[in-house]
């Protein structure tokens, strides 16, 4: 039996307790919050507290915080147990006032409301000592079939990566759903499209995968668009964009 603190209450938090407590050999000693109000999500199923100073005792602590509360939660905390925390930017460094330490990267996106299948999610393991991989290999086995040893040098890689194909492109879904409202156009009927665009990288690469104007070199419908666009930031992304698609085949724009 595996024994869990979770320290944080947020859409990582609340994720990785719902993927954990009802699993065998995982037991959920207690989450950590700030306030009573942060705790209502977990206090039905959990033992809840906010008293960060000494969480109880336990196999592994998981900090899942914001990035910039990591540091002042782990230097808080007086525990002899493996302590881990769940980003993607932060080096496992931050974890150095205890001797057993590492990382417990879930690389997915989290959105408040929605639980994510942690099966397909893939975790990127990393820990100070090799005695501490043991357990915490054995406590990502357990609710993921993706585990994969991953050191802070490449996890901030994956975490930039991270940031183009999801916060960039969710970012592109915002652009087209204004422009789609201006006209008075339902966003939804781009689903299939933004569907069929997902999973076909799957089994080709994302340069094999490119379409459109762009990579057609198709100068009257660049342009076109360019003049239908009034907004200047949307202007200057579309421009930027289609400049990078068509930069190894001709001049720019």
């Amino acid at each position: 039996m595996i024994s869990v603190v979770i320290l944080g209450t947020g859409n990582v938090a609340q994720n990785l307790f719902e993927a954990l407590i009802g699993t065998n050999d995982i037991n959920i000693i207690e989450v950590v919050g700030r306030s009573d109000d942060s705790l209502s999500y977990f206090q039905r199923k959990s033992k809840v507290s906010t008293d960060w100073d000494n969480p109880p005792k336990a196999d592994i602590y998981i900090i899942a915080v914001t990035d910039d509360a990591i540091k002042e939660v782990s230097d808080k905390i007086n525990v002899s147990g493996l302590v881990v925390h769940t980003s993607g930017s932060v080096s496992l460094s931050t974890l150095s006032k205890h001797k057993k330490r590492g990382v417990f990267y879930p690389l997915q996106t989290f959105t408040s409301g929605k639980l994510i299948d942690f099966n397909e999610v893939p975790l990127c393991l990393e820990t100070h000592r090799k005695k501490d991989f043991k357990i915490l290999n054995t406590l990502g086995g357990k609710i993921s079939s993706n585990v994969q040893v991953i050191d802070s040098e490449k996890r901030r890689v994956l975490h930039v990566a991270a940031v183009f194909v999801n916060n960039f492109t969710n970012y592109m879904y915002s652009i087209g759903n204004d422009i789609c409202s201006a006209s008075d156009l339902d966003f939804s009927i781009l689903y299939p499209l933004i569907r069929e665009t997902a999973n076909k990288i799957e089994y080709l690469s994302p340069y094999s995968a490119q379409t459109g104007p762009a990579k057609r070199n198709d100068l009257d419908t660049l342009h076109k668009h360019l003049n239908f666009l009034k907004d200047k930031k949307q202007r200057a992304i579309y421009k930027l964009l289609s400049n990078a698609i068509k930069a190894s085949n001709e001049k720019e724009l």
